[in-house]
């Protein structure tokens, strides 16, 4: 008793499914996705195998519309499921079962699904289907959005509990733990969706921080701390991302606005300042560089 959406980013290749639902952790249950195979959203009165034998269907090389009729012809109940399939080609198929508890149905469009059951109105799915198409964003966003739309026309009949997105990377690497990209779930909550949009926020300010990452590895310090900043601009209540873009900044010679950032994090979490110690014991960070740190933090200024 969930709405959902299944899409594939034609630009970015990217594949995604959220879900919300009046369900107790629906995210191990519903989303399914494979990067360069496709994704699967499996629902009312819920056949999770959908899940990962959609998934084995379409990495046989079987299409969206193939993975669906096999699916439902080894099934006992096929007119109680909801289940839609978006393939790594962007072939969508969905089946909204006769005895699917109303209102239930589902709109399917270019490179996507919405599909929704025991919703308040009927309006829900073709709200769904305008939000996303009518979004300019990445696709987690223009996901979300179509979520949005769904609970603004009522959503689901009994109220609102868990909800879930899963977005795996048009490229992938054959290494699965690297190719799914956002993975956030929201268990239990008044409000799901303000809670899976938080997530979200913070996944992408994280994100950023991992492309500072490769960066600094790559050696491009300056490009790396500006990159560090832009994730912390993104979620500036993370102390975690406004310490490591400080220290960042620091060691590269700008202590004064390093310190800013770091006194963030110390302001939070006065233990922050032990954690430059105990980088200069494992030889990450210069002690010279610590101490600076460190004499600027314990000066009033610092402090407010």
């Amino acid at each position: 008793m969930t709405y959902s959406i299944v899409a594939r980013d034609k630009e970015t290749g990217e594949l995604g499914v959220a879900v919300q639902s009046h369900y107790f952790q629906v995210g191990p249950v519903v989303p399914w996705a494979l990067a360069g195979v496709g994704a699967v959203a499996t629902q009312s009165m819920v056949n999770v195998s959908f899940g990962p034998l959609g998934l084995d269907h379409l990495r046989a090389g079987y299409t969206a519309e193939q993975t669906l009729k096999a699916l439902l012809a080894g099934d006992s109940l096929p007119e109680s499921r909801q289940l839609a399939i978006v393939d790594a080609s962007g072939n969508v198929a969905t089946h909204t079962g006769s005895k699917c508890i109303p209102a239930a149905g589902h709109h399917t469009g270019d490179n996507f699904s919405v599909q929704a059951n025991l919703m308040e109105k009927d309006t829900v799915w073709d709200a769904m289907a305008a939000a996303y198409t009518n979004t300019k964003a990445p696709l987690a966003e223009r996901m979300l959005a179509a979520l949005d739309a769904a609970e603004a026309e009522g959503g689901d009949i009994r109220g609102k509990q868990s909800a879930a997105m899963l977005v795996v990377t048009g490229t992938p690497t054959g290494r699965s733990w690297e190719d799914r990209i956002i993975d956030i779930r929201v268990e239990d909550s008044a409000e799901p969706l303000v809670e899976l949009r938080r997530l979200l926020k913070i996944k992408r300010a994280y994100q950023t921080d991992e492309v500072a990452d490769r960066l600094e590895e790559a050696g491009d310090l300056k490009e790396a701390a500006t990159k560090r900043e832009e994730g912390v601009a993104l979620a500036p209540e993370l102390e975690e991302l406004a310490f490591w873009a400080g220290l960042q900044i620091a060691i590269n010679g700008d202590v004064d606005r390093g310190t800013q950032l770091i006194a963030q994090a110390v302001k939070k979490e006065p233990r922050w300042t032990e954690t430059l110690h105990r980088l200069v014991a494992v030889d990450r960070l210069n002690a010279d560089v610590a101490k600076a740190i460190e004499s600027r933090l314990t000066t009033e200024s610092w402090r407010h």
